[in-house]
């Protein structure tokens, strides 16, 4: 059983739908690749946008790619403070009765009605990759992350998919909360 998995941060980042997308950058706008993610299929794009809340705006928020069926904003809660928005919890995808926010493009914006949360932190696993580490899809487990601030992660979601690459994300609140910089590896605890 291998119960180590990879920690990675993710930062505040927007994925959108194909029509809020040809809103904010123009009809058929297809996004830039920046950089490849750990995920397979995913990435990181060249092209920003302005997240608007009822305090603040926060600007130049990473769109990560593919399109999605529906637009959404993942952000920490210091970022929710910031601008003013109630952010609930959730799993990525996960956005009903959540809030939403103005996006603002080089061609226009949009406001979405629903979306703005703060991810809940998960693990990806394949089911090779799971069952390897003795855990099963939407199994909750706690995670040790060893580093100069040592912490241990409760209520962590297990995410398992054929699609997936083993890795734990977790969001830059919790990422300086326990130090988890660089190449950084967690220890699932049943």
């Amino acid at each position: 059983m291998s119960n180590k998995v990879l920690v990675e941060t993710s930062a505040r980042h927007v994925h959108l739908s194909r029509a809020d997308l040809d809103v904010l950058f123009g009809k058929g706008y297809e996004l830039t690749v920046k950089k490849d993610l750990s995920q397979p299929g995913q990435y990181a794009c060249e092209e920003r946008v302005t997240v608007v809340g009822p305090k603040k705006a926060i600007e130049r928020v990473g769109i990560l790619g593919p399109v999605r069926p529906a637009s959404q904003v993942e952000v920490s809660f210091t970022d929710a403070r910031t601008l003013g928005i109630s952010a609930p919890v959730k799993e990525s995808g996960d956005i009903a009765g959540t809030p939403g926010c103005k996006l603002v493009g080089p061609c226009g914006e949009v406001e979405i009605a629903n979306g703005v949360i703060v991810a809940k932190r998960h693990i990806h696993f394949t089911p090779a990759e799971a069952e390897a580490a003795g855990v099963s899809d939407k199994e909750i487990v706690k995670v040790k992350v060893v580093s100069d601030r040592t912490t241990i992660f409760d209520d962590v979601v297990v995410r398992v998919n054929p699609n997936f690459s083993a890795a734990m994300h977790i969001d830059t609140d919790e990422s300086n909360a326990s130090a988890a910089f660089g190449l950084v590896y967690g220890e699932i605890i049943k």
